[in-house]
């Protein structure tokens, strides 16, 4: 089983092997190509994104700057769009369903190191996926740790650290992050009333 192979089973890797340190390198070069590019080039953002990353929708927007150590990994929805310095690290497979809208400063990481420090030392990393469903709102400077899945049509608020599975259809924040409620048809009523 070869170290990448490993990574995308969940399993304990050598993060430092010859082939995944070239592909983390080249993605490297991707991240700087990207954030070179001037805001009016957005074809050739959105060409560089279809051509490096798993799978996109048709329409999706990346501010820049962009940082990514494994664009190949990453999935978007349609209608993805992500607002000032997002990070991704891509240990793991991180896939983003449609209609997903992330505030600046978030950072999302399928990867992680153990516990144990020999094996720390030992450069050993683990990685798991990150699944965000379909019509989720992260608000600005946001965390997401490996291995969690967000359900649709759910609003993470500023500021909150995801280090678990958070459900559909909920409003969840803090530190760690945790469900506040549900989302009801009443939430945007103060807006209404302003010509929404």
């Amino acid at each position: 089983m070869t170290e990448e192979e490993k990574a995308l089973a969940g399993m304990l890797y050598y993060a430092k092997e010859e082939s995944l340190q070239k592909e983390r390198e080249r993605s490297q070069e991707l991240s700087y190509a990207y954030n070179q590019l001037r805001p009016c080039q957005v074809q050739e953002r959105e060409e560089m994104i279809r051509r490096e990353m798993k799978k996109t929708g048709k329409n999706f927007r990346i501010e820049e700057p962009f940082h990514c150590d494994f664009w190949g990994r990453v999935t978007l929805g349609e209608n993805f769009f992500a607002n000032y310095h997002l990070v991704i690290l891509a240990g793991n497979e991180v896939t983003f369903g449609d209609e997903v809208m992330i505030g600046p400063s978030c950072g999302i990481y399928a990867a992680g190191h153990p516990f144990d420090t020999v094996r720390r030392d030992e450069g050993l990393e683990y990685a798991l996926p990150i699944h965000i469903g379909n019509h989720v709102w992260i608000g600005g400077h946001v965390s997401i740790v490996s291995g969690v899945t967000i359900g649709d049509n759910t609003i993470i608020g500023a500021g909150s650290v995801v280090v678990s599975d958070i459900p559909s259809g909920v409003l969840a924040c803090g530190n760690p992050c945790r469900v506040i409620r549900k989302i009801g048809p009443g939430d945007d009523q103060k807006f209404l009333g302003n010509g929404f």
